[in-house]
């Protein structure tokens, strides 16, 4: 699964160090221990409301999904599942929806705030199908390059963007079975739970990190092929209109990434409570 966040319990939160800032903190007489690095990062980090930027997140994510469906079909010849170079279309679309956009989302579940309360298993059960639909995309994203890379004779694996697509792949696969395993199936032991979620939380932004890249470099490799010196109209380097959209859909992919990372990190988005029942429940056993 992606970014799990088991923290949370049932009780309203409230501000932490709610009295206290970072300059009165440091001018405390007496005070020899440092603010908490949560107190820097909310400092330094804008207090945004979440539902709006929620709101805006969701619509970039569309956009970007947007993007990539245009470009493809307007530049690259529309879709197929043939072996022909339409089908090779749905890999960029179905990667930047998958990989990023629902992945994105899958992350973000515990930031909603109707997550702070109440039972937390639909909230599991939402995260890891929005993390699984974002897999099974990956794969399908997969199963249309290696096919149209056969039925032309190329290569498959030679690039760094391969070599970094399909381990991002293969690592998330990792990520959602020992989430699963370890977060809904009523047999991990408790300290495995402790254990396991602090790395989980870590991969979690790691391979949206990596998925982040790998579109980037996919999109940069495709506009590279495709627009070569003496086989395109406007080569790549006089900044034709293809390339030009194809640029924003990367920044766009990066601005969204980047906003959900930050999402991630910002503490007062966090789940309130440090003691989550994630971790001390079977969530599919004794879970109320």
């Amino acid at each position: 699964m992606g970014t799990a966040d088991g923290s949370g319990g049932g009780s309203p939160r409230g501000p932490l160090y709610p009295q206290l800032s970072l300059v009165a903190l440091a001018s405390t007489p007496g005070a020899t221990t440092p603010p908490p690095r949560s107190l820097h990062l909310a400092a330094v980090m804008p207090d945004l409301p979440f539902l709006p930027f929620c709101a805006f997140l969701g619509s970039l994510g569309l956009g970007c999904m947007a993007f990539v469906s245009v470009w493809c079909q307007h530049w690259r010849g529309g879709f197929a599942w043939d072996g022909s170079a339409r089908m090779f279309n749905w890999h960029p679309v179905l990667m930047v929806t998958g990989m990023v956009v629902l992945y994105g989302a899958a992350a973000l579940v515990y930031r909603l705030p109707p997550t702070w309360r109440g039972p937390k298993l639909p909230w599991k059960m939402l995260h890891s199908t929005l993390a699984l639909i974002a897999f099974i995309l990956a794969v399908l994203g997969l199963v249309a390059v290696f096919n149209f890379h056969n039925a032309s004779g190329t290569p498959n694996m030679y690039s760094l963007h391969s070599w970094l697509g399909l381990g991002t792949i293969l690592l998330f696969s990792c990520q959602w079975v020992a989430g699963f395993s370890a977060f809904l199936l009523p047999y991990a032991p408790i300290w495995l739970r402790a254990l396991y979620k602090p790395i989980h939380i870590f991969f979690g932004s790691t391979i949206l990190m990596l998925s982040m890249a790998s579109c980037v470099s996919g999109i940069n490799e495709k506009l590279f092929f495709s627009l070569k010196n003496g086989t395109a109209s406007v080569p790549y380097k006089l900044l034709p209109p293809e390339a030009v959209f194809a640029n924003i859909l990367g920044l766009l992919i990066i601005l969204f990434g980047v906003l959900v990372l930050c999402a991630l990190a910002k503490p007062s988005w966090k789940r309130p409570g440090a003691d989550s029942l994630d971790t001390h429940q079977p969530l599919l056993g004794a879970e109320h």
